[in-house]
C-alpha cells in the first residue's frame, strides 16, 4: 500500500490527498515533498503536523473553506467528501423545520463567530449534531477557534483512514 503511495507523481499525490483538509491542496504538496513515508502512519502524522504548524491565517482559510452544515442552498458547492459526510449523519433528510433551525444556527453562528460551525459529523446523527451546535454558541471566539481546529484535524483523520482502507 505504502509503496503506491510513495511512487504516486506530485499531480496525482495531490489529487488523492489534495482534499484531506477542505480545499487546501497546498497541505498535500508540501507532504508529498517528505516522502518516502515509513508508514500510514508517517505519513498521517506529518500531514496533520503540516496543517498545525501553518499560522492561524491559513488555518482560518481552511475553516472558512467549509460550508454550512445542512445548507440546502449550498449543497451543489460541496466538496465529494463533505457531501458524503453530511449525507451519511442523515443532514440530507432533514424535515423543512430542520433545515430552518440549522439555517438560523449556522447564520448566528457565522454572525458570532465569522467562521461557520466546524463539526466531524461520522458516526453522529442530526440530534447529536443540533446538540453540539447549540453548546458550543454559547461559546466565545477562541475556545470555537480551537474547537474548529481540533474538528478540522478530526475530519482530516478520518478522510486519511477512509483513503487507507482504499489502498489496502
Amino acid at each position: 500500500m505504502l509503496n503506491k503511495i510513495n511512487k504516486l507523481s506530485k499531480t496525482e499525490f495531490t489529487e488523492v490527498f489534495g482534499n484531506i483538509f477542505e480545499n487546501a491542496s497546498w497541505i498535500a504538496e508540501r507532504l508529498y515533498e517528505q516522502k518516502p513515508f515509513k508508514n500510514f502512519k508517517d505519513m498521517s502524522k506529518k500531514m496533520i503536523s503540516i496543517f498545525e504548524g501553518s499560522n492561524n491565517q491559513n488555518k482560518l482559510k481552511i475553516i472558512i473553506s467549509h460550508l454550512d452544515l445542512a445548507d440546502q442552498t449550498k449543497i451543489a458547492s460541496l466538496t465529494a467528501d463533505s457531501n458524503k459526510e453530511q449525507n451519511n449523519a442523515g443532514l440530507d433528510l432533514c424535515t423543512k423545520e430542520e433545515f430552518s433551525e440549522f439555517k438560523n444556527l449556522n447564520l448566528k453562528y457565522k454572525s458570532k463567530f465569522g467562521f461557520p460551525f466546524i463539526l466531524a459529523v461520522k458516526g453522529k446523527n442530526k440530534l447529536e449534531i443540533l446538540i453540539n451546535f447549540k453548546k458550543r454558541i454559547l461559546s466565545d471566539k477562541q475556545i470555537e477557534f480551537d474547537e474548529a481546529i481540533k474538528q478540522v484535524k478530526q475530519i482530516a483523520n478520518l478522510r486519511l483512514n477512509e483513503l487507507k482502507n482504499k489502498f489496502i
